[in-house]
């Protein structure tokens, strides 16, 4: 198959899927997204080809616009650009999983600095302020008191993008110092892994240490509906563990789209870009056929 890969960047998790897919005798066609110009009516030259296409297109925006563009050419493309509007969108994540009755922290979105304020005091503190859209943990705020969230929300208040006056709050869930990262395909788990830090944060690209865990019975429960609930996939599912490491008890509180995991791959017994790929192969038959 010949596989068009979007991107504007190439780190290290595009090394190991490109590495596969070569090794494998698999076309690749790199799209670097900031040199193309995508018609409303016809795709750019270099689609010509191209069996199936993945993004992995850094900028949020940059990702849900161009899958749009590409599902409107008839090439399929993963993810599909609904579950990148679902998953880019903190809000609205937090709206599907809600609808499909996945456990997920309590959350509130208000539009002004006095409607937020309210919201935080409602949950108490400590509770949590993060960006609507956002990745690798970057402008979340811990927020312990009333002056803490008035100079935080005023902050945000006085920045110029809009979604910056979007204030989503959430619960503060206390995790035992580490939180669960699945990456799946379709909702079948590839390999999972703890993020551990003494931090608040426990993203990875913080710092956070990791080690691979075994996916249980509850984590493959929510992993399959909170795949489903967010269109499928390749999809990373974070869930956090309340009350305590041993309860069994999971709570989702996000599904990402355009999942990193060379982190993973370092710590997982799993050839994790070996594994994205078969499921490639799989996807790309069943297209070529429907």
């Amino acid at each position: 198959m010949n596989v068009g890969v979007l991107y504007s960047r190439i780190r290290r998790d595009e090394k190991l899927l490109l590495s596969e897919l070569r090794e494998r005798g698999h076309d690749v066609t790199k799209i670097d997204v900031r040199k193309e110009q995508f018609d409303i009516h016809e795709p750019p030259a270099s689609f010509d080809g191209v069996d199936i296409v993945l993004d992995r297109c850094l900028a949020t925006s940059r990702s849900r616009y161009v899958t749009r563009f590409v599902d409107s050419y008839d090439v399929p493309v993963i993810n599909d650009p609904e579950t990148a509007a679902i998953c880019a969108d903190k809000a609205r994540n937090s709206l599907v999983l809600a609808d499909a009755d996945i456990p997920t922290p309590r959350t509130k979105v208000a539009f002004t600095k006095e409607s937020a304020l309210g919201a935080i005091e409602s949950f108490g503190y400590p509770c949590v302020l993060k960006p609507v859209v956002g990745s690798w943990g970057r402008l979340m705020a811990k927020i312990d008191s009333r002056d803490a969230a008035e100079a935080i929300l005023e902050h945000k208040e006085t920045l110029g993008h809009y979604e910056h006056k979007v204030f989503y709050i959430q619960e503060f869930v206390d995790k035992p110092g580490r939180d669960i990262r699945v990456v799946a395909t379709d909702g079948e788990p590839v390999a999972a892994m703890a993020r551990s830090s003494d931090h608040w944060l426990t993203n990875a690209a913080k710092g956070a240490t990791t080690e691979e865990i075994d996916v249980t019975p509850a984590m493959l429960d929510l992993v399959e509906r909170a795949s489903e609930a967010v269109g499928g996939g390749l999809l990373g599912i974070d869930l956090m563990e309340v009350g305590g490491p041993n309860s069994g008890e999971y709570t989702v509180h996000e599904v990402n789209h355009t999942v990193e995991f060379k982190a993973l791959n370092e710590v997982s017994d799993v050839d994790v870009p070996a594994a994205v790929v078969d499921w490639l192969e799989a996807r790309s038959a069943v297209e070529v056929t429907a």
